[in-house]
């Protein structure tokens, strides 16, 4: 008799300490990173609550970048246009599209027209 796998739902499981994929986990940790940056050169005046809060907020938002996808929202142009994609890769293309000369080239799939 031979052996079967049976699939299952493996969705949550590539996920650490149950809210943190890995990519959340990296952004978190280069914005606590940069938290303990700033609290040690420029705040480093501060006791020990402010001085948690400074790292704190960094952190929260690399877990936020890291994690949530742009809102669908109609008001906006600019949600519209990208809603439902991830925010890291939002601001990565807007990073290489300041870099780039504000030029977009946009290659599409199928028939040459020539």
């Amino acid at each position: 008799m031979g052996t079967y796998e049976i699939p299952r739902n493996v969705k949550g499981e590539s996920r650490i300490l149950f809210i943190f994929t890995t990519k959340s986990l990296i952004y978190t940790v280069v914005g606590a990173g940069i938290g303990l940056l700033l609290r040690y050169t420029i705040f480093f005046m501060l006791d020990t609550i402010p001085g948690l809060i400074v790292v704190a907020v960094p952190a929260l938002i690399g877990f936020i970048i890291g994690t949530l996808k742009m809102p669908e929202l109609g008001k906006f142009e600019f949600a519209k246009k990208t809603g439902g994609e991830n925010i890291d890769d939002i601001i990565l293309r807007a990073i290489k599209f300041k870099t780039k000369g504000k030029k977009i080239y946009v290659y599409k799939e199928g028939k040459n027209n020539g």
